[in-house]
């Protein structure tokens, strides 16, 4: 049986976005976690070495997936690649739901990053290959703004789920995850494919008609169609011409490119907003809040994140993109220093607020 298509560019993006929330679901699925305490019970109490491994298993896993995503990618196209990725976050999910030991959890969480890897990556491309020029970055942004409703609404299940005096506390959050990738799986299958993908494999009609359906209604000789029919041949026309490889990133033709490209996202990451989403129960903890209180008060960040990301996305094609993230750094980093300067002068250590995991070299120092 042939499915029905939606040719609506916002809806297909609305669709495709459901892979940011598998992001922001595995954020929240640790950091609402790690502070319980059925967690620190059942898995030993990591310390901050093995709990920073646990965290950063998801990072690895995506490293992995982000580098071959490309490949597989361009080889069975933008749909295919992610959905057949969703089937490593649906097996990650069975495992940490299943999780008997710290090892089970990590392996877990590495399939989930392949698979975080792929739809973080792919799912812009996408998107920016379905949107028209004038609202391309709108609608891309709209893949933030999934990731932290991922976020929320999974911190929440955490935090409600706390209040469950058994494993399951954290069972029920894990297995939960599955359910965005299971809903990209039954949805994205009734949304066009990329043009420019159906283009570099030479199916030019096809890419035609999807330009035409999306763009213009089913028009093929409307002018916007025709342009970007143009352009896509003029670009497909110059990869066939030249050998692509990861080198040929650094060339004297791309290297700049390339950097501002890898070094925007590494410095985005490396601002210092990762602490606070990972970690802010433990920033809470050693603020002096514990409990219930500590949960409910973490969460004002990720309400934050949605409101300030919405009207952003109104700006980005108004403004241009670089602007944005200048001022956006400067303020993650005025912040961060902020709560840094306030943990130093008020902040508590480890042991006056009972976890041995927020700063276990003063807790080997003092003692119990």
């Amino acid at each position: 049986m042939r499915l029905p298509k939606v040719y609506n560019p916002y809806i297909s993006a609305i669709i495709a976005t459901i892979g940011g929330s598998l992001f922001g679901f595995d954020v929240s699925s640790i950091s609402a976690i790690i502070g319980t305490d059925q967690y620190l019970k059942y898995f030993g109490s990591p310390n901050s070495t093995l709990q920073g491994g646990i965290t950063a298993a998801m990072s690895g896993g995506s490293l992995i997936g982000s580098l071959v995503s490309g490949m597989l990618c361009d080889r069975l196209g933008r749909k295919t690649t992610i959905m057949s990725s969703c089937a490593f976050w649906m097996v990650g999910s069975i495992i940490c739901c299943a999780s008997q030991s710290v090892a089970m959890l990590i392996v877990g969480r590495v399939l989930n990053g392949l698979c975080v890897g792929f739809t973080s990556s792919q799912v812009p491309v996408y998107i920016s290959e379905i949107s028209r020029k004038d609202v391309r970055g709108k609608m891309v942004g709209c893949q933030q703004w999934s990731i932290e409703w991922g976020i929320l609404i999974m911190y929440y299940i955490g935090y409600g789920c706390s209040f469950i005096k058994s494993n399951a506390s954290f069972r029920i959050p894990w297995g939960l995850q599955m359910i965005p990738a299971v809903l990209l799986v039954i949805f994205l299958p009734i949304c066009p494919e990329s043009p420019r993908w159906l283009a570099s494999k030479g199916r030019w009609d096809e890419c035609h008609e999807i330009l035409a359906k999306i763009h213009a209604g089913g028009n093929k000789e409307d002018p916007l169609v025709l342009a970007e029919m143009l352009e896509i041949r003029e670009v497909v026309e110059l990869e066939k011409s030249q050998t692509t490889s990861y080198l040929t990133l650094f060339n004297k033709k791309n290297w700049y490119r390339s950097h501002v490209g890898i070094f925007s996202q590494v410095w985005q990451q490396l601002v210092g907003g990762n602490v606070m989403m990972y970690y802010v129960v433990y920033v809470f903890q050693m603020a002096g809040l514990t409990g219930s209180v500590n949960l409910i008060s973490s969460s004002i960040q990720y309400v934050i994140f949605l409101v300030f990301t919405f009207p952003v996305i109104f700006f980005i094609d108004r403004t241009g993109r670089r602007w944005l993230m200048i001022i956006g750094s400067l303020g993650m980093g005025t912040c961060i220093w902020i709560v840094g300067g306030l943990l130093k002068n008020y902040g508590e250590y480890a042991e006056s607020v009972g976890d041995p995991v927020v700063h276990p070299v003063q807790q080997l120092v003092t003692g119990p």
